[in-house]
């Protein structure tokens, strides 16, 4: 089943990753980590991307993150950034910067993951990038019981159907619910 590049994360009822000030603060009420798909995901995750945005939050909001998982960088895997410009490193992370097209860094990604899978963290454009390229093979979305009214789009992009096809349905509390979908493309 493994070797796919996935785009795992949690959105608003009304399609939203983050508050126009690229906050998070309504979706943690709203479940935990523990109790949800993550922990079997990212056990089969083998190399990560994200976008600066993503990124500069795990930055900005170290003492939040080493809070709810032990450390400032939870992640063991190599990660790739997306970034035009120089950011800090967040100590003990095993990151690259990079920026440009994505296909490369495909490549690069996957040579690292092995028989393992990429996750594409966010943002939503980001994701996009590798769905415009044909490199992405599964959304795994958690939408909440919370609307933003606006901020940072789940997936700025047009994809119609036959693209989109659900796999699974699973209710996550009394808050969240998990939507899988794999891509085909046409």
């Amino acid at each position: 089943m493994g070797m796919k590049t996935q785009y795992y994360t949690a959105t608003s009822l009304d399609g939203y990753l983050a508050t126009e000030e690229d906050s998070l603060d309504w979706l943690f009420p709203l479940g935990n980590l523990e109790s949800s798909s993550y922990p079997d995901f990212i056990s089969e995750v083998g190399a990560l991307a994200m976008g600066s945005a993503t990124y500069e939050w795990m930055i900005r909001n170290a003492e939040r993150v080493t809070s709810e998982t032990g450390s400032a960088w939870p992640y063991s895997q190599p990660a790739w950034i997306f970034s035009s410009r120089k950011l800090p490193i967040i100590k003990g992370a095993d990151i690259k910067f990079v920026h440009g097209n994505i296909r490369p860094v495909h490549e690069a990604m996957r040579s690292a993951a092995g028989t393992k899978n990429i996750w594409i963290v966010g943002g939503g454009d980001l994701a996009g990038q590798f769905y415009d390229a044909g490199l992405l093979d599964e959304l795994i979305v958690q939408v909440g019981s919370a609307t933003l009214g606006k901020g940072k789009p789940l997936f700025p992009r047009r994809v119609l159907a036959p693209v989109l096809q659900l796999t699974s349905v699973q209710q996550i509390g009394k808050n969240m619910v998990e939507l899988r979908y794999t891509l085909h493309t046409i």
